[in-house]
């Protein structure tokens, strides 16, 4: 959009956009053209949030000015004569008259108050019915707003605080950074309360967190009672007040967003507001994490058809085995999916996803497409029960769809797009080998038809959203068995925590070394006559785990040299990135098969930084410099192998610890110049710098769940060992997904016993908690130590399989 005027067509409305070139930020640049373009590539994630709402509009018709002189702003409620005849409007009756507003349900309607420069979208809590009328809330939010003295960590502290509040309450409250000072707290409601019952509830809930915290929150909008706290506004419940919808520009100095954020992300120390570029890029990387607060229960709030009405209708219960129940199906939250192979009149195969509490259904004539080169036709057909999922039999001659029905492949998807009637991107993770094998990708797409065509779609194999490494030749991996497996095992050198004073405060600060800190796991990679083995800190093997990188490590030192060496196995995001979630996913697979398709799915890298053996000769003994200088003689790697030596900063800690944060690093390890390499041992002469706090803790226990977790794991309880024995450390109830609940509920119903395995546990955290035999060890990301020896906002990272509870230390200093 660099042309200062342009007509366009915008969901089928023609639109003029006049002075594109207009700057309306003067501080960034920004231009209307600008705005335009973030509003079209929003909409998507920015409609569901504000659709069927009244809006009321801030408008900076001759941009937002400078921070020392701010721009005029125009406050809009009721629509002028100017607004087009397609804009969608909802009526307010007031005593002595009536305000007409904007509806923003579609693209169209943004485009145009982009076009008017109504920079700031306001809605309220609640929808207007299809009748027109006002409905109840369908939604909560509180406004955490820093008075002088306070900003966005006190804002985060308050959140997590509110957290727990909302969770008790069976609600489950989604942050939003409001693009200004503050951060909003979402939850979804039924519709069962009036506004004035919402507003009253929330006024309760701020006055029970002030009255906790007196020192950090207030309730009361009194100015003067503000200062170095954090106002809980409540009043945003009211139905006459709105709030910026999620993903709105504001109109200050930079083009700042409404910005819907994840609660670990909260708990990270670099917490700051985002401008709209960088939630483009967040959007376009990893969808609304918004978008539970819309799904599902938003249409519940409506009379609906019962969507298993023609189902019913076209089965008897007593003549098919097929699953017939009797009641309308409820909403649902769930992501599964299932193909069934159908011998049918004509053999066919059925692929379902599971949506909104039915399993929406597509049936496939000529199969699931294996190349994205070809499209098939894919027949939507009658919405079915969730139970159907399970469902393998014959359904006898003469009933509708008479023939056996097998599962080809189930499992869970990821939705990327659900348009309905229209369109919808999922990637499909299946669970049987001769199934789909690897994740895949699909979309489907009405073609829109008529008549007969109507339930006509096509539906397309799609490129992977992460490019995918080459499946791995097994050639050179590594037996276990053979020659790589002999020899002296060796425990990995240790580092000791600590901080930049610790290194600044040596004799000799040009005498370190500073190498990045890698979020994966330890790993010591032994060849021998061409074979490697891998293991780890604990002396697991995972040569089997990792059989792509055996042959990397054979690859880049050659038939000719035995060696050992010293690295780290991470896996990388998009972005190059290590991602210690992502690795996750590979450390817990055992069979064959999943290990084939996982190489693929999710690439591992193997960073090397050190060399411990040469042929027969040991190399501890020698100095860092020494031995850096022969890993890279031994490790010959270009920049696209899996097997990589990072580079070291030598004498410039700032500059390093610079790097870290630019590339959102764990932090740096100092190493001295001199030092040797002692195995096994927790050594002062390597010093880690943490940018972002984190602790591995020994799993005792968990508690139950509220809300949407209800029937569930809501919190696992976790302990640190001390003095000899293993003390309660706090609970962690954030950083999992629903599919890692149910795969604890399944690992730890074989863990069970009767007595806390920990000390020091409050009756409260006791008193509904299920323990646990204490054997297995994970990681959590934590903002400090409080003065009782327990994690604060504790976030979960991770399992760590390569450490035993034996190896887990505090590493952050706690209070006497």
């Amino acid at each position: 959009m660099s042309a200062t005027k342009q007509v366009v067509s915008v969901g089928g409305q023609r639109l003029t956009l006049t002075n594109l070139d207009k700057v309306l930020y003067p501080e960034t640049g920004t231009t209307k053209g600008e705005v335009l373009d973030y509003y079209a590539s929003i909409a998507p994630v920015l409609i569901p949030h504000a659709r069927d709402r009244p809006a009321t509009r801030k408008r900076w018709v001759n941009g937002v000015g400078t921070a020392e002189h701010p721009g005029e702003m125009f406050f809009q409620k009721n629509l002028d004569d100017g607004t087009p005849d397609w804009v969608t409007r909802g009526t307010i009756e007031h005593k002595n008259h009536a305000n007409d507003y904007p509806l923003v349900n579609n693209l169209a309607t943004l485009t145009w108050l982009g076009q008017i420069a109504a920079l700031e979208i306001h809605v309220p809590q609640w929808r207007f019915a299809r009748t027109g009328e006002p409905k109840n809330p369908d939604r909560l939010v509180l406004d955490l707003d820093p008075g002088e003295g306070a900003g966005l960590p006190e804002c985060a502290e308050v959140a997590r605080l509110a957290r727990e509040i909302l969770r008790d309450m069976g609600l489950d409250p989604m942050p939003v950074t409001s693009g200004s000072k503050g951060i909003h707290l979402y939850a979804a409601l039924d519709g069962k309360q009036t506004s004035g019952e919402v507003s009253a509830v929330a006024h309760e809930l701020a006055r029970a967190l002030e009255s906790a915290h007196p020192d950090l929150i207030v309730s009361d909008m009194k100015k003067h009672l503000r200062t170095g706290k954090v106002l809980v506004d409540w009043s945003q419940n009211n139905g006459s007040k709105t709030t910026i919808t999620p993903y709105s520009l504001r109109g200050r100095s930079h083009p700042m967003v409404a910005a819907p954020r994840t609660w670990r992300e909260l708990a990270s120390p670099s917490l700051a507001q985002l401008d709209f570029h960088e939630v483009l890029r967040r959007v376009k990387r990893r969808g609304d994490p918004l978008a539970d607060l819309v799904k599902g229960h938003l249409d519940a709030l409506e009379p609906t058809a019962d969507r298993l009405a023609t189902y019913r209708q076209k089965r008897d219960a007593s003549k098919t085995p097929e699953p017939v129940p009797s009641e309308a199906a409820a909403p649902t939250e769930g992501r599964s999916f299932v193909i069934q192979e159908h011998h049918a009149r004509r053999l066919h195969y059925d692929f379902r996803l599971e949506h909104d509490g039915v399993l929406v259904s597509w049936a496939l004539p000529k199969g699931v497409p294996t190349s994205g080169k070809q499209n098939h036709l894919a027949v939507q057909t009658e919405d079915h029960p969730l139970a159907y999922g399970s469902f393998e039999g014959t359904i006898p001659a003469g009933e509708y769809g008479g023939g056996e029905v097998t599962i080809w492949d189930a499992g869970t998807y990821e939705l990327e797009k659900w348009r309905d009637g229209k369109e919808v991107i999922a990637t499909l993770t299946g669970t049987k080998p001769s199934g789909l094998g690897e994740p895949r990708r699909f979309a489907l797409i009405h073609t829109g038809g008529a008549g007969r065509a109507e339930n006509n779609w096509l539906i397309h194999l799609m490129d992977p959203a992460q490019p995918a490494a080459p499946t791995a030749s097994p050639t050179r991996a590594a037996d276990p068995k053979r020659s790589a497996s002999s020899g002296r095992p060796i425990s990995p050198m240790l580092a000791t925590l600590g901080t930049p004073a610790t290194v600044i405060a040596d004799d000799s600060p040009a005498g370190w070394a500073f190498e990045m800190k890698w979020d994966g796991i330890r790993v010591i990679a032994r060849v021998r006559g061409g074979d490697v083995r891998l293991t780890s800190r604990n002396g697991n093997d995972l040569t089997r785990s990792f059989p792509e990188l055996a042959e990397a490590v054979a690859e880049s030192v050659g038939t000719a040299t035995d060696c050992v060496l010293d690295g780290e196995i991470v896996a990388l995001d998009a972005r190059g990135r290590p991602d210690f979630g992502r690795l996750q996913t590979r450390m817990k697979l055992t069979k064959q098969s999943e290990i084939e398709r996982a190489i693929s799915s999710t690439r591992a890298h193997y960073f090397v930084f050190d060399a411990l053996e040469q042929g027969d000769e040991s190399l501890t003994s020698r100095g860092y410099d020494e031995r850096r200088l022969l890993l890279e003689e031994i490790v010959a790697a270009d920049t696209t192998s899996l097997v990589q030596v990072p580079p070291a900063y030598e004498g410039d800690l700032d500059e390093a610890l610079a790097a870290s944060a630019e590339l959102r690093l764990e932090g740096v390890v100092a190493k001295k110049r001199d030092s040797t390499y002692r195995p096994a041992k927790r050594s002062s002469a390597w010093i880690k710098l943490k940018l972002h706090k984190t602790q591995e803790v020994v799993v005792v226990g968990w508690r139950p769940g509220a809300g949407r977790r209800a029937n569930s794991i809501g919190s696992l309880l976790v302990a640190v060992p001390r003095d000899g024995e293993l003390r309660y450390a706090g609970r962690v109830g954030t950083g999992f997904s629903e599919r890692d609940l149910a795969e604890l509920m399944t690992r730890f119903s074989r863990m069970k016993r009767t007595t806390s395995p920990a000390t020091d546990v409050p009756a409260a955290d006791a008193r509904d908690a299920h323990w646990i035999t204490p054997s297995q060890v994970g990681e959590v990301e934590f903002a400090e130590w409080t003065t009782t020896n327990r994690l604060r906002q504790p976030v979960w990272r991770g399992w760590r399989t390569d450490k035993k509870p034996a190896d887990v230390v505090v590493e952050e200093p706690r209070p006497a």
